[in-house]
């Protein structure tokens, strides 16, 4: 039988014993402890090499590893994650085969041991999400489709806020516009669009999220900057409030320009503008992207074959549309009665469809104002005059004449 299962060590030290009174042959002593002879020369070769301790029970770990990573490829990984902190290992696994095509690389699980090891992959905290559910936003089907624009939140440069603008194609992720403004306004956004626009043409769509300047409390939450838009053919875009998952892909970028050109701020506006430049060129042309077969942006973007125009379109309706110019403050004439639309609508065009008797649909270009409904109206105006007929029927009293809401 073996070696007892209670305490294997003694009975070791009992065996190395026995044999060294050399009081019975080698085989009897095998046969009397349950060996084979072979463990016995094991036991008596381990002991006349390093003494009792080596009876102990020993790591079964082979020696060598075949399949372990030289150290030359070791130090070439931590060289290139030095330079990209914030990469993975599928990402730095790229740009090395890229310069070192020779080279044997590990896998992504033994690089990110590797880094874990050297100290490089810090414990990150989980993050819950909510799953996205189903709107009337569309797919990014191809370069230019859609345009994704938002503000990273601002922080402190040189003693002012910076509202850095970034501007992206949803489909190749790649980034158009990082730009580090000083305040989140329409006069300082628009000269961004205008630089993208004559750069890379025009997109069909602008994913935003509902806050200014890219909306407003308007009817169809039209701003200044989305009527440019629209005028330009371009259809605005908005995720739902407090869904920045509808703009994922733009969030996710965000997260990253914050770690390498934002954390920490710069010294300087102009200091702040070239560390986002250096970010943007890097984002584009050097860092690999998973979602994209870890090829580049720039490899998966072509700029827009709608190019920006010299002058600003008109906007067009539908034949079967009643088509109504509005005045400066908003207001427009329509079956013999004043209707206030809104102030960031003066002196622009818009259409009526009549969806029923008396009932009309109010658009601005393609997105829709709300109901115009005549026939409240007419029943107000003869009952009480002056009365304010608002966009969802809702209905308040004055008493001196105004135009009826829509």
């Amino acid at each position: 039988m073996p070696w007892k299962e209670t305490d294997p060590m003694n009975e070791r030290v009992k065996f190395i014993a026995a044999h060294l009174e050399r009081e019975t042959s080698f085989s009897e002593l095998c046969d009397r402890f349950g060996i084979s002879r072979k463990t016995g020369y094991k036991w008596v070769e381990r002991y006349e090499e390093k003494g009792l301790v080596s009876l102990g029970d020993q790591s079964r770990a082979p020696l060598t590893h075949p399949h372990a990573v030289p150290d030359e490829v070791t130090r070439l990984i931590l060289d290139v994650r030095e330079k990209h902190p914030n990469w993975g290992p599928k990402k730095l696994l790229v740009v090395l085969e890229r310069k070192n095509p020779r080279i044997i690389l590990p896998a992504p699980s033994t690089v990110g041991q590797i880094l874990k090891r050297n100290g490089f992959i810090k414990k990150r905290r989980r993050r819950v999400y909510s799953a996205p559910n189903g709107s009337d936003l569309r797919e990014y089907s191809a370069p230019n489709s859609i345009w994704c624009a938002d503000f990273k939140g601002h922080f402190p440069v040189g003693g002012k806020r910076c509202n850095p603008l970034t501007i992206s194609d949803g489909f190749s992720r790649y980034l158009i516009r990082c730009e580090a403004l000083r305040r989140p306004l329409s006069d300082y956004v628009k000269p961004v669009f205008e630089s993208a626009f004559r750069e890379y043409g025009l997109p069909e769509a602008i994913r935003t999220d509902n806050g200014a300047p890219f909306s407003t409390l308007a009817p169809g939450g039209l701003s200044r900057l989305s009527i440019w838009w629209i005028k330009l053919g371009i259809r605005p875009e908005r995720i739902m409030p407090g869904r920045p998952d509808q703009n994922g892909r733009h969030e996710r970028m965000h997260r990253t320009l914050k770690a390498e050109a934002a954390n920490p701020p710069r010294s300087s506006f102009n200091a702040q503008q070239k560390a986002f430049d250096r970010f943007l060129k890097e984002y584009n042309e050097v860092r690999p992207h998973e979602a994209l077969a870890q090829q580049t942006p720039a490899s998966a973007y072509q700029k827009s074959n709608r190019p920006y125009p010299k002058r600003l379109p008109g906007i067009h309706y539908p034949s079967h549309f009643e088509v109504r110019k509005t005045y400066p403050n908003g207001v427009i004439s329509f079956a013999h009665t004043q209707w206030i639309t809104s102030s960031v609508l003066k002196n622009e065009l818009v259409g009526l469809e009549e969806v029923d008797n008396d009932r009309w649909k109010v658009y601005f270009g393609p997105v829709a104002l709300g109901i115009l409904d005549v026939r409240l109206a007419k029943e107000r105006r003869d009952r009480q005059f002056g009365a304010l007929v608002r966009i969802d029927g809702e209905v308040t009293n004055k008493k001196r004449r105004k135009p009826y809401r829509m």
